[in-house]
């Protein structure tokens, strides 16, 4: 998932680097009103998982890494007016999110349950493998909001199916 996280939002990068700085703010109508708004959701997102998920284990160094990153105070907040600054941003915490899964990231983690505050302030505790399918699915889901805002824009993405990542083992490397 970590991989196709990583090629999807190249892709939409790639898109959104056709438009002008307008277009990128201009209010679609969707959830956070804009493409570089919803770019910026994407990253709070995964800002505020990420950092749950540092305190679940000592190994995870380059989560706590993330800290330095400005903290969002609502979910819709701009973090990141500049796009080349929100490239930067994004490209390196997908390869944060990569290093973390590969190097610190051990299979009884996931075996485990994390207790974390959400943006209310609410406590949850819920099984750590669930929260991290979660953190992905969520990034799904606002990518197909700007896959169709760059369809309406007449802009190809290219393929967004996760079966492109999945090795075929009938083939030979």
């Amino acid at each position: 998932m970590a991989l196709y996280n990583q090629r999807m939002n190249n892709q939409l990068i790639k898109a959104a680097q056709t438009l002008t700085h307008e277009q990128l703010i201009e209010d679609k109508g969707v959830f956070f009103s804009s493409i570089l708004g919803t770019f910026n959701h994407l990253i709070i997102g995964d800002l505020l998982w990420l950092l749950r998920f540092s305190k679940h284990s000592n190994r995870y160094q380059s989560l706590s890494e993330l800290s330095e990153l400005p903290y969002p105070t609502t979910l819709d907040e701009i973090l990141y007016n500049s796009f080349k600054d929100l490239i930067a941003v994004r490209q390196g915490m997908d390869q944060t999110i990569l290093h973390w899964l590969n190097k610190e990231v051990q299979e009884c983690d996931f075996h485990k349950t994390l207790s974390y505050s959400n943006s209310l302030g609410e406590r949850s505790t819920r099984e750590f493998s669930e929260l991290v399918s979660h953190m992905f699915n969520h990034q799904t889901h606002h990518r197909g909001q700007l896959s169709t805002l760059f369809n309406q824009l007449g802009i190809e993405i290219g393929s967004t199916d996760f079966l492109l990542d999945i090795p075929d083992l009938n083939q030979k490397p």
